[in-house]
């Protein structure tokens, strides 16, 4: 790795010597410009963002003490070594301050030079080196927490409000307006068949695909895994999209939707189809948006489509009450609310009826995608075991006709009721257990990975039941406890912001001092100081 230097002197025989002397190759380094005296540097510095500067200090115009200075207060952070004459070496001395890293007497010693810049130029490559594996690293982490912000607001896991709890820096990259295809894989049926590990493949590939498919011409965009054989790609827009009454260009969706299906198709060999949302979509509206999509592209029955959600609706009305049921379903199960799921199979009963006379297949399509739906929602928040999958897959592929694809409903539900008896907890049950546990170690760090384990259950099943009991997410929750408890131990204790912090789980103050301000519209001292009487702020806020 090269590194870029710079050198500052107004005599021109120093510099050419500096120039033709120093192995600047040998050490890989690049010297990308000279200047006469420290207006001219500074100027060239801006533009060319040197590593290292090598200057005199007594020159025209401007010294290199000031050069240093002036360097210093625009935040350049290289390194600097200064040259000087005996008889200003006291002088030089005072740009230490400054953060002058060496400073050299003429007349130059220029094996000593070589030296001093062979050792700079390592330092600064390490740094470089670490900035560079920290800045990888924060950027994978970061496009974790990115991705894992916008599949909590799609799956509505979330609430918008969560995001003023995050520092502004932090969130830059949470655009305002998406665009919305919702991809499904065509004959899911027969991948969700494979063992664990080919269907993981398959989906790793997709992923992969759909990562690709859209670079060449969308610079950045999300691909979120929202159920098995299902992704979501979020693109962001401009904010001058929200005023557009013409809304996004309809062929520039149609473009990207193909380009979807065709690069799926030539690597994966598999066939998919695409919904696509035809309007700009804020981001506190992404589950809704995600929910009318998948409803479209669902009711569609197809194969190798791309479904304008405007005409996905079902002709015959019957759409929105299949979907109604299977809401139903899922939420009874995931609660364990026998009445609802009651209600639910009523619901279907009933309208079976009322379309009795209106042919068959149109009935059998929609109960076949009905089957298809539970067990994909079910397998996702871990209510089906693999025996209970490979029996009801099993039925699904025998049944034919409106009563056997009904029957088979019926065990779906039935096998779900039973793992969730075999459990042995009720929803409320586990959700008192969970508080517990979080009420017992809110000073650490603390995942929900970590208490769906300690619970038993899929990751999925627990941020579904926390959102319906709690009516917010863990994240929010957990926040919430520890700031409430945090403004406890400021009002009641005298330990510091800092201990305070650690032991409602935030091991670095300066980040807890953030949340606490956000959550409550002041830092931890300013709040110790205004509620509390006779207190002092013992420590200055970062």
């Amino acid at each position: 790795m090269k590194i870029k230097a710079m050198l500052v002197d107004d005599e021109i025989n120093i510099v050419r010597n500096l120039e033709k002397i120093i192995p600047w190759e040998q050490l890989e380094v690049d010297v990308i410009g000279t200047a006469s005296n420290g207006a001219k540097a500074l100027e060239l510095a801006a533009e060319k963002h040197p590593d290292l500067i090598l200057s005199d200090i007594r020159m025209p115009v401007m010294d290199g003490i000031e050069l240093l200075r002036q360097l210093r207060d625009r935040g350049y952070e290289g390194q600097f070594i200064m040259l000087t004459g005996f008889q200003e070496f006291d002088y030089a001395r005072s740009a230490i301050k400054y953060g002058a890293c060496d400073y050299l007497l003429k007349p130059i010693d220029y094996e000593e030079l070589e030296l001093v810049i062979g050792r700079l130029a390592g330092e600064i490559r390490e740094y470089k080196q670490h900035q560079l594996r920290e800045s990888t690293k924060w950027r994978e982490i970061s496009e974790l927490v990115y991705e894992k912000v916008l599949l909590d607001l799609l799956m509505d896991y979330t609430s918008f409000p969560l995001h003023r709890l995050l520092d502004e820096e932090d969130r830059s990259w949470l655009d305002p307006y998406y665009a919305i295809l919702l991809i499904d894989l065509d004959d899911y049926s027969q991948i969700a068949k494979q063992d664990e590990r080919e269907r993981k493949l398959v989906h790793f590939a997709v992923r992969n695909v759909l990562q690709e498919a859209l670079r060449s011409e969308v610079a950045e965009y999300a691909v979120l895994l929202t159920r098995e054989g299902e992704w979501c790609i979020l693109i962001p827009l401009p904010s001058s999209y929200k005023d557009d009454a013409s809304g996004i260009p309809q062929e520039m969706l149609g473009h990207w939707s193909e380009q979807i299906q065709t690069a799926v198709q030539q690597y994966v060999k598999l066939s998919v189809s695409v919904g696509v949302y035809p309007s700009v979509v804020p981001v506190e509206l992404l589950a809704e948006a995600y929910r009318r999509t998948q409803r479209g592209l669902q009711l569609a029955l197809e194969n190798k489509q791309i479904v304008w959600i405007e005409s996905a609706s079902a002709p015959d009305g019957s759409g929105n009450t299949y979907w109604d049921v299977a809401d139903g379903l899922v939420g009874g199960l995931t609660q364990g609310d026998l009445a609802r799921i009651e209600q639910s199979l009523e619901e279907l009963n009933r309208s079976l009826k009322e379309l009795a006379g209106q042919g068959s297949m149109r009935i059998e399509q929609m109960l076949h995608f009905l089957n298809l739906h539970l067990l994909r929602e079910m397998r996702s928040i871990g209510l089906l075991d693999g025996a209970q999958e490979k029996k009801i897959w099993t039925k699904l592929e025998e049944s034919t006709g409106v009563k056997c694809l009904v029957e088979c409903i019926h065990m779906l539900v039935q096998e779900c009721q039973q793992t969730s008896a075999g459990r042995r907890k009720t929803p409320e049950l586990l959700m008192a257990s969970a508080r517990d546990y979080m009420q017992k170690h809110l000073s650490r760090d603390l995942g929900l990975d970590e208490l769906a384990q300690h619970l038993g259950i899929s990751c999925s099943y627990f941020s579904l039941l926390f959102k319906q009991h709690h009516q917010e997410t863990f994240l929010e929750y957990l926040t919430r406890e520890r700031m409430e408890l945090a403004k406890h131990m400021l009002l009641t204790s005298e330990k510091s912001v800092t201990q305070i912090g650690k032991q409602v789980g935030y091991a670095e103050r300066r980040y807890f001092t953030k949340v606490f301000h956000k959550y409550e519209g002041m830092t931890p001292s300013e709040f110790r100081e205004r509620i509390k009487p006779g207190a002092a702020g013992e420590e200055t806020e970062e």
